[in-house]
């Protein structure tokens, strides 16, 4: 299958945006010593049409050290209407005040009340590549494969 042009369609920023509670998205990084590190993110947001955000509620943490070692990440979903679509990219952790801001604010609201004081970090995921199964039609499974330099 060739790749389309990356950009997080309408249908998946409502997705990514209403996860909670149902589908939170997995993130998996690279630990500091170096084994897989799988964590829930139910403050995941579609930050632009080729970014997603991540507000984590506790800065300095092991998420935190495992982005500043190694940037390339993964976000799984998957939910009863859609199998699974796997977005890859690099992340950093951001101290820009607009963006900052801006993550927390797009987040889920139970998230938010995890942390009104915003005591959190925001991380900033670019997207490499978006590949999985949307949905199921008469003909089989609906395939999805964006990549960046498509």
């Amino acid at each position: 299958m060739t790749a389309s042009p990356l950009e997080l369609t309408i249908e998946m920023k409502e997705m990514i945006a209403n996860a909670i509670p149902d589908n939170v998205m997995v993130f998996a990084a690279v630990s500091v010593d170096g084994k897989p590190l799988v964590t829930f993110r139910g403050s995941t947001s579609a930050y632009s049409d080729d970014q997603l955000s991540v507000w984590l509620r506790h800065a300095g943490g092991s998420t935190e050290q495992a982005i500043e070692r190694n940037p390339e990440v993964v976000l799984l979903y998957r939910s009863k209407a859609v199998p699974m679509l796997q977005f890859n990219g690099h992340a950093r952790v951001t101290t820009d005040p607009t963006e900052r801001n801006r993550a927390y604010q797009i987040s889920n609201p139970l998230e938010q009340k995890q942390d009104p004081e915003r005591k959190g970090t925001a991380i900033i995921v670019d997207l490499d590549s978006i590949q999985g199964v949307v949905g199921f039609g008469a003909d089989g499974p609906i395939r999805c494969h964006m990549a960046r330099d498509a």
